[in-house]
């Protein structure tokens, strides 16, 4: 399976932007964009205006590195999104926050989406009482997701279950904390996204 292996800060870096894709290390001193708020490379600083298209592609590659998604994929919801009724920039958001990875990011199980990946292969992860391990996996309303009993007591949930305590989780999912465990209550509207994204730039992107 296809994956991305270099540097997760350079991508944030690209983007002029926090991504959060290394978890706490992004809310510390050491976040490179602190330090560097500029593109990599030799001509990063150089640049002072981008075209409309490069515009839109960086959006497009924005979104989809928050999510953890390469171009094939990320075609393919866009496309499912294009096909439903309603506003296809708010559908491929919501199609990518169902993500199984993504809930277990959200429901605070896990500190980046790259662990909650992990954590979703690894086989941790229950839905329905049932173990699923490929985090693309799309959840529904009424899903219960669950880190599985066995697991429990591994380091990095009892991290995660300590700092579930207090901690804001979006309205369409609630969680029991000393459980580790999730109820999808339904499709997150636009407003419960709280990723910085334009996406009728995604939609312009795709429609040229």
């Amino acid at each position: 399976m296809a994956r991305y292996t270099g540097p997760d800060c350079k991508r944030c870096r690209r983007e002029k932007q926090k991504l959060y894709l290394k978890g706490s290390k992004c809310d510390s001193g050491k976040c490179p964009i602190e330090i560097r708020p500029y593109p990599p490379g030799e001509h990063g600083r150089g640049r002072t205006k981008d075209s409309e298209y490069l515009l839109q592609m960086r959006e497009k590659q924005k979104c989809a590195r928050i999510y953890g998604v390469l171009e094939k994929q990320f075609r393919g919801y866009y496309e499912e999104a294009q096909g439903r009724a309603g506003r296809t920039g708010e559908t491929l958001l919501e199609i990518l926050e169902l993500r199984l990875d993504n809930v277990v990011y959200r429901a605070g199980f896990a500190k980046s989406r790259d662990a909650a990946r992990q954590a979703v292969r690894h086989g941790h992860i229950r839905v329905n009482g049932q173990k699923v391990d490929i985090p693309s996996a799309r959840v529904s309303p009424n899903d219960i997701i669950e880190v599985r009993e066995k697991s429990l007591e591994m380091t990095p949930f009892v991290v995660a279950r300590a700092e579930l305590e207090g901690k804001t989780t979006p309205a369409w999912l609630e969680v029991q904390a000393d459980r580790m465990r999730a109820l999808v209550h339904g499709v997150p509207a636009r407003a419960a996204i709280d990723v910085q994204v334009q996406e009728q730039l995604i939609v312009e992107y795709y429609s040229k």
